[in-house]
């Protein structure tokens, strides 16, 4: 999904006072990318506590997942532009933790 410059870091401005929903209306894209938001902010979350209870480097972080220092570095920083749910999936997964999805009907 196509978001414009720097989306992350206004993500986390306005969540401190709105929803993502009023976020993604703001910015012009669907509902849908608010809850794209909502979920890699989750797997941002649970990485960087993660990654502060195991004392693990961002380079050995990137060594065991297979991807670039400078990018685990971009994603811990919140800088998730060009990056989607997957690679934080498969982060996760390398350092010993699966994520579970749920879905159910939109109220």
């Amino acid at each position: 999904m196509s978001r414009p410059a720097n989306v992350s870091l206004v993500f986390h401005a306005f969540m401190k006072t709105g929803t993502p929903e009023e976020l993604a209306a703001a910015l012009g894209l669907p509902g849908a990318a608010a809850k794209e938001w909502q979920v890699q902010h989750v797997l941002v979350k649970r990485l960087k506590e993660v990654a502060r209870r195991q004392k693990i480097t961002h380079a050995e972080i990137a060594r065991r997942a297979g991807t670039s220092r400078t990018r685990v570095t971009a994603i811990l920083n919140d800088d998730l532009d060009h990056v989607s749910s997957d690679p934080l999936i498969r982060i996760l997964y390398s350092l010993g933790y699966r994520v579970k999805v749920s879905v159910v009907r939109a109220a």
